[in-house]
């Protein structure tokens, strides 16, 4: 078990990190060109909130239809797709120049993205044991801080940039998209459809995971056999979308916004762009290693739904401080901006455990795509809210409280409504194993 399981972990958690980073920062980094493209084209923060937040309503249409396809072409042949196209979109861009370009540019990005996380999660579950979900989850999905991490500080470098007369925000969607192009080659040639393609694990080896796989596939089954349509009628799955989605109106309202909620604040200190990066890719640092301990606590403890709670309530509560101390002390207002960080992507590894311990296959997939699409559309009204908000107001604040109560919400709905616990049943696996040995 432990030298299949690292193999596995070796073979796949790297590469579809290095994936899911490139996802993430092309995703991303319209936060950092705000702070040159805004003042370029003339972009109020109602329109750059709706033109950041329409990615995902394009992204929401084609979700679950998207990973349907995934089921039936292969997660190989899909990912390589989606992360080609993508990559053309998002150089596409850097070209925009009127509002309405802005907005169909971003849409279209948010339909070529559409499915690629639920297929990752999906793809990942077929070759782990339920048990070590929340750990392979966590290792890949360590790329939404990462990314942030290190597209803080190379995003804000190119900004200065400024080559063949083009401005460095145009500089910025160019050259980081470029590795989703390479990446989505390589991911053809890279991935193995299914564990009896793999070339990369001895005979045992490959005998014992597929057994396993297998066997706790049954055991889900023997509670329920999903279809693809009928896991997304499933009570809990509807209930961890709703959940999902308050939990994202929060996550992207202040995600798409810090850059230019940190610039507010660091003019204090007359901090410049490249600065502001560095702090905030240590922030992001912060969250990458938080993510990673609540991860390894879930497995351990085999649970999920407290830990997602609790991670969504200290991050509610950190941000609405950090906005109102941020008159009086800029340094304390970054350390509970910090905080919130640190909570709202430690819940992730969590959370996206529970799908895969009741699901399986198809199901899993259309389930995990569901709740995404729902889940993400609340990208699009989070930072549409905020930068609506801020030109009504003048402030960050009334905002802060927003997406704050929205993430409350979530953690309430997971705690008191989910059902399913995401704990792994392990004496039914016993069960199975007696009966088909």
């Amino acid at each position: 078990e432990r030298s299949t399981t690292k193999k596995v972990t070796l073979r796949l958690i790297p590469f579809l990190f290095l994936c899911f980073t490139i996802s993430i920062l092309d995703r991303v980094n319209i936060g950092f060109a705000a702070l040159q493209m805004n003042k370029d084209l003339g972009f109020s923060n109602a329109i750059f909130g709706f033109g950041a937040g329409i990615f995902f309503l394009g992204y929401f249409l084609l979700e679950v239809p998207a990973s349907a396809m995934m089921a039936k072409v292969g997660a190989r042949k899909w990912i390589s797709r989606i992360m080609v196209t993508w990559a053309i979109l998002a150089i596409l861009v850097a070209f925009v120049k009127t509002p309405m370009e802005f907005y169909i540019a971003r849409f279209l990005l948010g339909v070529a993205e559409a499915s690629f996380y639920p297929c990752m999660v999906a793809y990942l579950s077929g070759f782990y044991q339920a048990k070590h979900h929340a750990k392979a989850i966590a290792g890949f999905m360590v790329a939404i801080p990462g990314a942030n991490a290190l597209g803080a500080p190379l995003s804000t470098f190119l900004l200065s940039v400024s080559w063949f007369s083009l401005a460095g925000w145009q500089w910025l969607f160019i050259l980081e998209a470029i590795p989703a192009l390479i990446l989505g080659v390589i991911c053809f040639f890279y991935l193995d459809d299914q564990i009896e393609a793999i070339k990369w694990l001895n005979k045992d080896e490959k005998k014992w995971l597929i057994d396993v796989t297998t066997k706790e596939r049954l055991e889900k089954q023997q509670v329920k056999h999903y279809t693809f349509l009928q896991a997304l009628k499933d009570r809990d799955v509807l209930i961890l979308s709703a959940g999902y989605f308050c939990w994202m109106v929060g996550y992207y309202g202040i995600n798409m916004f810090l850059p230019t909620i940190s610039k507010g604040l660091s003019e204090a200190t007359a901090l410049s762009n490249q600065s502001i990066g560095w702090i905030l890719g240590l922030m992001y640092v912060c969250a990458m290693i938080t993510m990673i301990l609540v991860g390894n606590s879930s497995d351990k403890k085999n649970e999920r739904r407290w830990h997602v709670a609790v991670c969504l309530s200290i991050s509610a509560f950190a941000m609405i401080i950090s906005s109102y101390i941020s008159n009086t002390n800029v340094t304390i207002s970054f350390v509970f901006l910090t905080i919130a960080l640190c909570g709202v992507f430690g819940a992730y590894a969590p959370f996206w455990a529970i799908p895969p311990s009741f699901l399986t296959g198809a199901a899993a997939a259309g389930a995990i795509a569901l709740i995404n699409s729902i889940g993400n559309l609340g990208g699009f009204f989070g930072p549409y809210i905020v930068g609506y908000i801020k030109d009504t107001t003048g402030s960050f604040h009334t905002s802060m409280i927003y997406l704050g109560v929205s993430m409350i919400i979530s953690s309430v709905i997971v705690v008191s409504l989910v059902k399913q616990s995401g704990k792994v049943q392990s004496k039914s696996v016993e069960k199975i194993l007696k009966k088909t040995s």
